[in-house]
């Protein structure tokens, strides 16, 4: 039997202090008007010199941006505004693909899908103009196209295209794979460079994404996935995220490991619910079953 004895008081163990994230902040260059849903913004200033950049071509940020009424000034002092503001009051996070490094001009370019008023990011890159100032966590990474790949299957809709287009350029010339881009018309269609290798299809829903106009799913149902090493890169709204992933793993056998699979918004969410959600069963995209 076991006798219990008192044990001394019990010490506090003091919390680890709060990693701190650096903040960039850069002002708009210029803006450009790729097509009429997509916005290009050209990010600029000293601290370009600062950023660590990485390898991959999928390389993103996370944009902050607050409420003009509270008027804060950029670079927000996280810490400071989490002891003064309540929650929904905090600057919230976006997380965009840099398209595009300009290292002669030190300088990134981001594309925005806008929707009109529609969110926070969008409105604010159609509205942005030459020295507005934007500040962001960043950049981290996760994929970039293995040389060594031989076929790649890259697919998205329009939030996809800015990594998408940076993977393309980021290819061997002997590339081999098909691309599947949805957008809503020709009209969404923008340039990219393609290696010859690689089969290029753009997709037209003919009007706004809804679970019943997409086709991206079934058009990938369709197309011919060679023996080998397939590496695969596919993106865009989350349940067709996850219909895609029961397609390649299920149906078309091949391995979910090393694929960069994932969601980058839901149909019928606004980005905090998104965001939210991620941590939920209806979040996950890799059911246990």
């Amino acid at each position: 039997m076991r006798t219990q004895t008192s044990s001394p008081q019990a010490t506090a163990v003091p919390k680890k202090p709060r990693k701190t994230k650096v903040q960039t902040l850069l002002k708009v260059v210029r803006t450009e008007r790729l097509a009429p849903h997509m916005v290009r913004v050209v990010l600029g200033g000293e601290q370009f010199d600062a950023m660590e950049f990485k390898e991959d071509t999928d390389q993103y940020i996370k944009l902050l941006f607050a409420d003009p009424a509270l008027g804060l000034e950029r670079p927000y002092d996280m810490e400071a505004l989490r002891e003064q503001l309540p929650k929904a009051q905090m600057p919230v996070r976006r997380t965009y693909t840099i398209r595009h490094i300009d290292w002669k001009h030190k300088q990134i370019w981001v594309d925005f899908v806008v929707h009109g008023d529609e969110g926070v990011a969008g409105p604010w890159a159609a509205n942005a103009q030459p020295g507005d100032p934007i500040s962001f966590f960043g950049p981290g990474s996760g994929y970039a196209p293995r040389q060594e790949a031989d076929f790649h299957v890259i697919a998205g809709d329009e939030s996809a295209i800015p990594a998408i287009a940076a993977a393309l350029e980021g290819m061997d010339a002997d590339a081999r794979g098909v691309v599947v881009l949805e957008v809503r018309d020709a009209t969404e269609e923008v340039p990219l460079t393609v290696p010859e290798g690689i089969d290029l299809r753009w997709i037209h829903r003919g009007g706004d994404f809804t679970p019943e106009s997409t086709r991206i799913t079934d058009h990938l149902r369709n197309i011919e996935i060679p023996d080998g090493d397939v590496q695969v890169f596919v993106h865009g709204e989350r349940e067709q995220m996850k219909r895609i992933r029961k397609l390649l793993v299920k149906e078309r056998g091949l391995e979910r490991k090393g694929m960069s699979l994932s969601a980058y918004w839901a149909y019928g969410r606004i980005e905090d619910q998104f965001q939210a959600e991620k941590q939920t069963p209806v979040g996950n995209i890799d059911p246990e079953n």
